[in-house]
């Protein structure tokens, strides 16, 4: 089982997490995009998936969670040109740096679960 401070250490990532999901889901009406009902939806949609999985790697690690927010970082960074809403220039951006640190973290967190031999294809990061 893995350390609680060791594992207290690494949940940083999950907090930054939590915050742009919680950012992602208040964004249109920040920036000023919530008249574009396809792209506020999406944001609202996107952001609470990626809150509820931060949330969730709080209580407990678990794989599915990267590749979850790993598939909702790409999205979001592709989703302005999917959904062609690509001319409102402040959700271009926002998806696109959102996103991106979304699929970093999450690529990061896989990496670090993997390194620290906590984490075999079927477990969750405390498992051996």
């Amino acid at each position: 089982m893995q350390d609680l401070p060791r594992a207290r250490a690494n949940q940083w990532r999950d907090f930054i997490n939590l915050l742009l999901g919680i950012w992602v889901f208040v964004s249109p009406w920040v920036l000023g995009f919530s008249a574009t009902q396809i792209a506020a939806w999406n944001a609202n949609a996107v952001g609470l998936v990626i809150a509820v999985a931060a949330v969730a790697a709080f209580v407990q690690f678990h794989r599915w969670e990267e590749w979850v927010n790993i598939v909702l970082g790409a999205w979001l960074i592709a989703s302005p040109w999917v959904l062609a809403v690509a001319a409102v220039q402040a959700l271009v951006w926002n998806q696109v740096i959102a996103g991106a640190i979304v699929c970093g973290l999450a690529v990061w967190s896989a990496i670090a679960g993997f390194d620290s031999g906590h984490m075999g294809p079927d477990q969750t990061a405390t498992e051996h």
